[in-house]
């Protein structure tokens, strides 16, 4: 049995890991429970996967004491170019570019590999005595009561907080258990993720290419590499899934171009499939729903990491709020405050990519001519260019303090 804590935190991924310290920081404790055995998720060697932060995000981990540990890991993103057009035509004349030199506040966002993110949040947490780690335990159970809420693991253990945090991911147990539902629908499309290295340089540069099955985004990571999300058709996506690591980049190469060089895979590939899901409630009583527990959202922004900081964030500061107020963190009314603050966010988000998405994976001509014009005209419009790179940035909006790189 897990000693009782302000916050029960179930999924010791990235999002439930930041909740965890954040916490602790601010003089709460938090269990995390994890079903990953405790070294799975640290191996050193790169496996392709990688993340684009946000300048907002940045500065969380910064205020969080985290990106000083990670930062000579991290690539700048210091130009970013939209295009349109088709595997092996070559991209639309008519293009979107954003230079992070318009920007006062720093580049747009940084690329980091998901192996040093993750161990540095370990390595915090590690150091945080009000947090604890219960590795390679499903919870099975929960019983919220009018004191607090109890867990239950598979091993018949125990644990008991104030609040529940819901950090499991997609298709939530938790969220079940509560009876909440989600709205949303399939895409039809997969998304193939995994890591090249090339011959030239990127120069920082990252490109988002649509096209009809799709976008394919290239990030770039430190030296002669890119991350790579390639968005296909479902049945596209399973017949290249299926080919050896040849025949994946022969199949890749058209819709990346030869601006890069001779290119070759680095690390593992995965493949997941899309769908569009929103919570209709991010918060019960003693229970909050966090990252892709309380929405996925389309990958063509790269927003998804970005969003679940966020409602970390958030969650963080009305839980801390609360508790040097003198109030109960787990009562109804002070949990829905985190509802109010994200629901509207994520809405628009969720809205967003799912209407750039519709209008840029088809191949209609008529369509295609109107969406490049639209390009071009914001492109030529540097007001128009800057409220972009700003809310890609994270920058807009009502940010909680970890956001803005200030403790709360």
């Amino acid at each position: 049995m897990a000693k009782r804590c302000d916050a029960l935190i179930v999924g010791g991924g990235l999002n439930g890991c930041t909740m965890a310290l954040a916490l602790a920081r601010a003089g709460l404790s938090a269990t995390v429970i994890e079903r990953t055995p405790r070294d799975d998720s640290l191996k050193p060697d790169f496996d392709g996967r990688g993340y684009a932060l946000a300048l907002a995000s940045k500065r969380m981990l910064e205020a969080l004491g985290i990106w000083n540990r990670v930062a000579d890991r991290a690539q700048s993103i210091l130009r970013i170019v939209v295009t349109d057009g088709r595997a092996g035509d070559g991209p639309s004349p008519l293009l979107l570019e954003f230079d992070h030199a318009e920007l006062d506040e720093g580049p747009v966002g940084f690329m980091l590999e998901d192996r040093y993110l993750r161990r540095a949040l370990s390595e915090a947490l590690a150091e945080c005595p009000n947090v604890t780690r219960v590795h390679g335990r499903n919870v099975i159970a929960h019983e919220v009561t009018d004191s607090d809420v109890c867990a239950e693991f598979d091993n018949g253990g125990t644990a008991r907080g104030t609040v529940l945090v819901a950090a499991d991911g997609q298709n939530s147990a938790i969220a079940h258990r509560e009876g909440i539902t989600y709205a949303g629908w399939p895409y039809g499309q997969t998304s193939l993720v995994c890591a090249i290295g090339h011959e030239r340089p990127h120069n920082g540069t990252a490109h988002q290419f649509f096209m009809p099955g799709g976008p394919l985004a290239l990030l770039p990571l430190p030296g002669n590499r890119t991350s790579i999300v390639w968005t296909e058709s479902s049945k596209t996506a399973e017949r290249i899934r299926m080919m050896d690591a040849d025949g994946y980049i022969d199949a890749l190469g058209p819709a990346v171009g030869g601006f890069l060089g001779e290119i070759r895979l680095e690390g593992d590939r995965y493949s997941y499939p899309l769908a569009l899901s929103v919570a209709n409630r991010f918060a019960k009583r003693r229970v909050a729903l966090i990252g892709d527990a309380a929405h996925r959202v389309h990958p063509l922004a790269g927003q998804g990491l970005n969003a679940g900081l966020k409602d970390v964030g958030t969650l963080v500061e009305v839980l801390v709020r609360a508790h040097r107020r003198g109030e109960d963190i787990g009562a109804l009314d002070v949990i829905e405050r985190y509802q109010r603050w994200r629901r509207f966010d994520t809405a628009t988000l969720a809205a967003a990519t799912d209407s750039i998405n519709r209008l840029f994976s088809n191949d209609d001509g008529l369509v295609r001519s109107l969406r490049d014009i639209g390009m071009g005209v914001v492109n030529a419009v540097p007001t128009l260019r800057r409220g972009l790179m700003r809310e890609a940035a994270g920058l807009t909006g009502d940010l909680p303090k970890l956001l803005q790189g200030r403790p709360i």
